[in-house]
This record gives C-alpha cells, sequence and structure tokens, in this order.
C-alpha cells in the first residue's frame, strides 16, 4: 500500500482468536460496579481481552487464581480490578456491538438495539 508521497505504509492486520459456539461469540465484559475490564484498558489490547479463548474457558469455570496468574502473565501491566466480576456474554456472531461503561459497570450495548439518530 501507498500514500499519496510514494512512501510503503505496513499496516498490522491483528487477528483475534474467538470462542464460537452455535453461532454466538463469546465476550468478556465486566458488569459490577467499581472497576471495568476493557474500557478500562489500552485500546490496542481490547479486543484481546474480551474475546480470549484461554480467559473465556478459565471465567465460564470460575477459576479466578488461575486467571489472574495468566492475564499477569500475557497482559503485563493490565489493570484487572474488573477481573473477578468478568461475565461471558454470548453474542450472535457478526452482531455489532459496543461496550459501554458507567462507574465500572459495562455493558454490552448491541448496534440493533440501539435507535440511531440521523443528522
Amino acid at each position: 500500500m501507498q500514500n499519496v508521497h510514494g512512501n510503503n505504509i505496513w499496516k498490522k492486520i491483528k487477528v483475534t482468536k474467538r470462542v464460537v459456539r452455535n453461532g454466538q461469540v463469546a465476550v468478556l465484559h465486566s458488569p459490577g460496579f467499581g472497576a471495568g475490564w476493557s474500557t478500562w484498558a489500552q485500546p490496542d489490547i481490547r479486543e484481546d481481552i474480551i474475546f480470549d479463548p484461554a480467559m473465556v474457558d478459565l471465567v465460564e469455570h470460575e477459576k479466578w487464581e488461575e486467571l489472574e496468574v495468566y492475564v499477569g502473565l500475557k497482559y503485563p501491566g493490565l489493570y484487572t480490578g474488573g477481573l473477578r466480576d468478568l461475565h461471558v456474554e454470548w453474542i450472535p456472531l457478526g452482531t455489532q456491538f459496543v461496550i459501554d461503561e458507567y462507574d465500572g459497570n459495562e455493558s454490552i450495548q448491541r448496534r440493533d438495539s440501539v435507535d440511531w439518530i440521523t443528522a
């Protein structure tokens, strides 16, 4: 790819693995008040920490101590205040969504569930 000045532009393509079951994708979020999860993380790792298959498995099996060790090793420096409130929500494959946060309480907002206003 080249820009208008003829210089090459290299773009890192990030492929995030996801857990998919019965046409649904596992999304991790922290619905408890106090600390957010992905909403309090650096933008470059947000998709990784909401879709991480190992984390999904550990949350589903409530292996909180193992999850703390895993996250500390894989994502050093990540704020983990919302870790023990993590929840797996299943969303249909291909659904567009955002994770909203208020006072640490994260909720998943699907694009098709919002009445968008057009200017």
